[in-house]
């Protein structure tokens, strides 16, 4: 082995493994002092640029919604996230996992999703104790 560690598999940050890239603008709605400050961080480092508040007057190419049962509808809160994306604009929907106080049964997440207008494409562990289901819009009018 070189001592440039050439060969050595490489380690993405949780936000590349999310598939945050540099220069995209992330909107970040639900934050709280329980959100995972090193998922934050890793955002941060990844695009470039902190997230914005839901006061930013633009669109996101990513909203970034924690959410925990007792926050509310989820289906209004992911209809709100939709109207600030970006077309082909992505919403990560954080919730806490099985087990921690705020958890979200998956089937409820199947339920609102489709009833914002939103599919699922992934669902992975984000962090420590948080979840994400990646949710976009269907494409229409393909060409």
């Amino acid at each position: 082995m070189s001592a440039s560690g050439a060969g050595a598999p490489e380690v993405r940050s949780s936000a590349q493994r999310l598939g945050f890239e540099p220069g995209q603008v992330v909107l970040e709605l639900g934050y709280d002092d329980d959100c995972d400050g090193e998922l934050r961080a890793s955002v941060e480092a990844v695009t470039g640029s902190a997230p914005v508040a839901e006061d930013y007057q633009e669109v996101a190419d990513v909203v970034l919604l924690w959410w925990r049962e007792y926050d509310g509808d989820l289906v209004d809160a992911l209809v709100d996230a939709l109207s600030f994306l970006t077309a082909g604009g992505v919403v990560w929907l954080l919730t806490p996992k099985a087990g921690r106080s705020g958890h979200v049964e998956p089937s409820d997440i199947g339920e609102a999703a489709p009833t914002a207008g939103l599919s699922s494409t992934k669902s992975t562990s984000a962090a420590t104790d948080w979840s994400g289901t990646r949710l976009v819009a269907p494409r229409l009018n393909r060409r």
